[in-house]
């Protein structure tokens, strides 16, 4: 389990990077909304194996929350977004 646990926390480590250029370096608004949702994603999926790895089950209502709050921040801001001007 510890092998399995280390392999998918280097992939998820791995992960952020590229989608933490894919925020910086994002040509329009819509790239960066869609790497922070992803961000979001990593996040939690991080904790679900930190929780699997651990025994640990208090943090699943986080791993909901933050599901949550990347869902609606990606809905909020794709509604209201302006269109970028090139």
């Amino acid at each position: 389990m510890t092998v399995v646990a280390v392999l998918a926390g280097a992939l998820l480590a791995a992960a952020a990077v590229i989608t933490s250029y894919r925020i910086l370096a994002g040509p329009n608004t819509l790239d960066r909304v869609v790497g922070i949702d992803s961000l979001m994603a990593i996040a939690a999926s991080g904790l679900a194996v930190w929780a699997a790895y651990s025994g640990d089950a208090t943090m699943l209502p986080a791993i909901v929350a933050l599901a949550l709050v990347g869902f609606l921040g990606s809905a909020a801001v794709s509604r209201f977004r302006v269109r970028d001007d090139r």
